[in-house]
């Protein structure tokens, strides 16, 4: 009785004390939300939760989709479907957008609770599927600028282009780690280094959700692809990946968290698994990591299929309705089905049944509800025409043409044979010439980006650039090649006699997703051939590399006096390059990926050293150019490397500054990078790391400083515990060619690998 009574008196008091604690204050958007939700069934709620492609709602007619009135009433009015995605295989004007939208948000205001649905969108680098939008460059270029500034504005462009569309939802930005060169997505990605990933990630959220996500000019964002999409082991797009949760900690996660931080209101689950495991069906990563570590507080939603792919390729769910309740039990809040409605119907049995519990519905509904009213969505379903004058205007024009001129990376100018003159003769050839799939890539006006050519008809490829740059009498055109084969060969040979300069354009076709996978990262023979047959006329040859990934280019390569990486620039792509060859602007692009020149030797730069374990090895790290390489028309020196102090503490920032001055003849933009590396620590460390970069533009003779600050965390890595720490050590610092060692001196213990202090 006594310990009774003891037990009874020890719950009043910690009743009194929760009591005594200050609740968390309810914002207004979570009240409006929890009324809402009080009110509605349980087929109301899981139909929030249902996202169906514009496939399912749509009727094709003469090549023109249009919504159809008995399955947008279904949809809407049977199953309350809450969220449509995407039209297949289409571009459509903001008229027929509007007439789209329009008609979606009018049923959804015949349903009970006239919910509005939420329309998303894979606006990657600009708008996707609506004709006459501003394409920037893709994210793997934008990285090459090294300048947050064009990538924010890059987005809030995209964002009102976005809503201008009357769309509300981008499935952007991809915030993968872009590691194997083989994966077709990695042109999706802000490159390799999990610094310049996630500080180029902050800077689009912010350009895409502005200060207000509600206002009419701004859209919520969707990081992608949650967690460890980039570095499946075979390269292929959808495949196993194999990452210790060390590995997953110090290099894919960190992007993830900086977008939660910069305020992205969603997230989109990696269709592939890791050591095993979907991440569709991980509790762990989508509950534990996610929600409790993280902090996300937004909607999970799958990618196309992928519950359903729990039971028909990963195998971890007997039926389908085990893999609804997988899913969903793991943390998926909304399900892209997306071609019909088992989802709805198997989870509403899963509820009866107990094996979804109604406060995980309540949860995911909340979360699905606040971002519409967040949007805006309640008040104003469907925008006004009137309120985008600036679509597709010349001043979005210029600010994707800005964007890849700082992009285009000159990687060799060998006796500075570029920039080219103006009254040169001109043979242009190779497969990506003429072409704007190989400017734009994917999702560009299509899934695909094969209809480029159609849709922005009124843009410059490069070789149409190249002819209005200096007039088509100086310009010859025959492609010699295909992508993947010989195309009159000769007739190219012959022309290279009569010409100057050969402007040799290799790359790729556009693709996206597992479209793109391939066997083979050498670049196509025929590309090749063809490059080794002009070499042979003795003519000196300017390679433009027009390419969404880094293949192996290594014979081609040896054979140009100048190469040029151009990535997948966008519709103003082929300017941009044409005013670089012909110095009417100074390239200034750094490689955001290592470009390997092997196929077999694909290491990243942060762990290069690694790779050498013998000092005799010949076949180490050896990169055709390494990551941060990029040259210009004009010098720049570094001067006067100085730290605030030798040693760094706890609680302490370091202050570095350095020079940089134009020592040539033009003004240029150069990026300044900072590294640093730890020297020993209790893992084998990385050999470099990116820490800070900034953009700065300089004319000749001119000189800058430019200062960074340091603390303790930005030193920090995973330890092999999973904990991510600081230790005491001695550090480099690296900026430019000029280094400095200072010592980080703990207050802390570090615990030992048993985990005992």
């Amino acid at each position: 009785m006594k310990r009774i009574t003891i037990v009874a008196g020890l719950m009043l008091i910690n009743a009194l004390l929760l009591q005594a604690q200050p609740k968390k204050a309810v914002s207004a958007v979570d009240k409006k939300v929890d009324d809402l939700i009080a009110k509605m069934t349980l087929e109301e709620k899981v139909g929030q939760m249902t996202e169906v492609t514009s496939d399912v709602v749509s009727t094709n007619k003469n090549g023109v989709h249009l919504i159809d009135a008995d399955k947008i009433k279904e949809a809407i009015l049977k199953y309350h479907v809450g969220s449509i995605l995407n039209v297949t295989g289409h571009a459509y004007d903001r008229k027929h957008w509007y007439e789209v939208v329009s008609t979606i948000q009018a049923e959804a205001a015949k349903d009970r609770l006239k919910i509005p649905v939420i329309y998303g969108i894979d606006a990657i680098h600009g708008v996707t599927y609506t004709t006459g939008s501003t394409l920037f460059p893709q994210e793997i270029a934008m990285a090459a600028t090294f300048n947050r500034d064009i990538v924010h504005r890059a987005g809030e462009i995209t964002a009102y282009e976005t809503r201008a569309s009357y769309i509300p939802w981008n499935y952007s930005p991809v915030l993968d780690l872009g590691k194997s060169p083989l994966w077709p997505r990695i042109y999706e990605t802000f490159g390799e280094d999990p610094y310049l990933i996630k500080t180029m990630g902050a800077a689009i959220i912010t350009g895409y959700q502005g200060n207000d996500v509600s206002d009419k000019y701004h859209v919520a964002a969707c990081m992608k692809h949650y967690l460890g999409y980039g570095d499946p082991l075979s390269g292929k797009d959808r495949t196993p990946a194999w990452i210790p949760d060390r590995y997953m900690r110090e290099y894919f996660l960190p992007p993830f968290a900086e977008a939660v931080k910069a305020g992205a209101r969603t997230i989109m689950i990696n269709s592939g698994e890791i050591n095993g495991v979907p991440l569709h069906a991980s509790k762990y990563m989508l509950t534990d990591v996610l929600r409790g570590e993280l902090h996300f507080d937004g909607i999970a939603v799958t990618d196309w299929k992928d519950i359903e792919y729990l039971h028909d390729r990963h195998h971890v769910a007997a039926t389908q309705k085990d893999a609804v309740m997988i899913a969903v039990n793991a943390g998926v809040d909304m399900s892209m089905v997306p071609y019909e409605y088992t989802f709805y119907n198997y989870l509403i049995e899963l509820v009866h049944e107990g094996k979804v519990s109604m406060a995980r519905i309540n949860e995911a509904v909340h979360r699905i509800l606040k971002v519409k009213y967040q949007l805006g969505l309640f008040e104003r379903p469907v925008g006004n025409p009137d309120d985008y004058p600036k679509f597709g205007s010349d001043e979005f024009r210029n600010v994707s043409l800005q964007a890849a001129t700082e992009a285009i990376t000159l990687l060799k100018n060998n006796n500075n044979i570029l920039p080219l003159k103006k009254d040169v003769k001109v043979l242009v050839a190779g497969p990506t010439a003429n072409t704007m799939r190989a400017l734009d890539g994917g999702w560009s006006y299509t899934w695909q980006g094969e209809q480029s050519d159609k849709f922005a008809v009124n843009k410059h490829t490069i070789l149409q650039a190249i002819q209005q740059k200096i007039g088509k009498e100086h310009v010859t055109f025959e492609p010699g090649a295909t992508f993947d084969s010989q195309q009159n060969m000769n007739d190219a040979v012959n022309a290279a006699k009569n010409a100057d300069v050969i402007v040799l354009c290799l790359g790729e076709m556009s693709y996206t997703e597992n479209v793109g996978n391939i066997d083979d990262l050498n670049l196509p023979a025929a590309q090749t051939e063809l490059a080794m047959e002009l070499a042979k006329t003795g003519k000196p040859i300017v390679l433009i590399l027009a390419e969404g990934r880094p293949r192996i280019v290594t014979r081609a390569e040896s054979k140009s006096s100048a190469t040029i990486m151009a990535y997948l620039a966008g519709n103003e792509g082929g300017d941009a390059l044409a005013d670089i060859l012909f110095g009417d602007a100074n390239p200034s692009g750094r490689l955001p990926v290592t470009y390997p020149q092997y196929p077999n030797s694909l290491v990243n730069y942060y762990r290069k050293n690694l790779e050498n374990g013998n000092p005799d090895d010949k076949h180490g790290y050896n990169p055709l150019y390494e990551f941060g390489f990029g040259l210009s028309y004009t010098t720049f020196a570094y001067s006067n490397l100085h730290i605030s102090k030798p040693t760094l503490s706890d609680n302490e920032t370091l202050t570095v500054s350095v020079d940089v001055k134009n020592t040539g003849q033009r003004a240029g933009k150069e990026s300044v990078l900072l590294y640093t590396s730890q020297l020993y620590a209790s893992i084998a460390p990385d050999t470099k790391r990116l820490r800070a970069y900034d953009k700065i533009d300089l004319q000749p003779g001119e000189t800058k400083t430019i200062t960074f600050k340091l603390t303790p965390k930005d030193l920090s890595f995973v330890n092999d515990l999973s904990k991510t720490v600081t230790e005491a050590g001695e550090f480099k610092i690296q900026v430019g060619n000029l280094v400095q060692n200072f010592n980080y001196i703990s207050n802390h213990d570090i615990p030992d690998r048993s985990g005992k202090l």
